[in-house]
């Protein structure tokens, strides 16, 4: 059962840590955004696979997109 990642606020994403394919542990980092001037990691929720990353470096996220799918 795949798991959708999402952003909780208006965000820019500045780096991106996994990729597919990689294997992560629950509370692993998966992207940094930054909002306000503060850098916020995006943590994966439980172990897993990713599957897919929906941005890139430099997008501009709003509350809701998903930014990343963990298997």
């Amino acid at each position: 059962m795949a798991t959708e990642i999402c952003a909780e606020m208006v965000a820019n994403v500045i780096q991106i840590v996994v990729g597919p394919d990689d294997e992560v542990a629950a509370g692993a980092t998966l992207l940094i955004l930054e909002s306000m001037k503060m850098e916020i990691p995006v943590l994966a929720e439980h172990g897993g696979t990713v599957i897919e990353v929906r941005v890139t470096e430099g997008d501009v996220v709003q509350e809701g997109d998903i930014l990343v799918v963990l298997a």
